[in-house]
Order: structure tokens, then C-alpha cells, then sequence
């Protein structure tokens, strides 16, 4: 439960984004919608997986891996932007889908808005 929740919350917050950006460029948002948000989708499983290794690995012997928390900012709430981001970014690449410089900025600012901050405010608020 403890994963599955956050990584649900990320879920939402990617489809959003790629249905805001969809919508702000005058595009089909439901017919469209899976185009865009595939690339996304795997860089969100990309991040997680990540995460939940970085996590689960013990940095010195002497001292056992804390639990995993999925609303962590550090190190699962990074590595799922990085994740999402650099894995969305590069599967359009590849599948020929547009990488102006200008979509990767504000992609990684709305990401980053996204899947940070509801963990800042979870933090903040506890």
C-alpha cells in the first residue's frame, strides 16, 4: 500500500499532463491521449523502478537501508521526475514525436510541479 498509492498519484498527475498539453495545442485529448502519454508512462515505471532500488540498497554495512517511502521526496520523488522526464523524452525521440527545446523545459517544469509537489505538501503539511 505504502507503494501503491503514490505511485497511483503519479499515474493521475502524468495523464493530466499529457492531456493539458494536449488540449493547450488544440488536439484530440481522448483520441490522442495514449500517443502522448506512452512515452511518459514508461519513463514513470522507468523512475520508479529506480527509486525503489535506490532505495532498498544499503549504503554501508553498518547501517541497514531505511524503509521505502513512496512520497519521499529524495530519493523517490527525483527519481521518478528524472525517471518520467528522461525516459518520456527519449521514447519520443526514438519514436519520432517532437523534442523542441522549449517542450522539454516546460515538460520538466510540469513535472516537476507535478510529481514533487504533492510530496513537498505532504511534507510540509506533516
Amino acid at each position: 500500500m505504502k507503494k501503491l498509492v503514490p505511485m497511483a498519484v503519479d499515474a493521475l498527475l502524468v495523464i493530466l499532463f499529457c492531456a493539458i498539453g494536449r488540449r493547450s495545442h488544440d488536439e484530440a485529448v481522448l483520441t490522442g491521449l495514449l500517443k502522448t502519454l506512452w512515452p511518459f508512462a514508461i519513463g514513470l515505471v522507468i523512475g520508479w523502478v529506480l527509486a525503489v532500488v535506490v532505495s532498498s540498497r544499503r549504503f554501508s554495512e553498518a547501517k541497514p537501508a531505511a524503509p521505502f517511502d513512496g512520497t519521499a521526496l529524495w530519493p523517490t520523488g527525483i527519481l521518478v521526475w528524472l525517471g518520467t522526464l528522461g525516459g518520456g523524452m527519449l521514447l519520443r525521440v526514438v519514436s519520432g514525436q517532437g523534442t523542441a527545446v522549449s517542450f522539454v523545459l516546460v515538460a520538466a517544469t510540469v513535472l516537476a510541479l507535478f510529481l514533487l509537489g504533492w510530496r513537498a505538501a505532504i511534507k510540509a503539511l506533516n
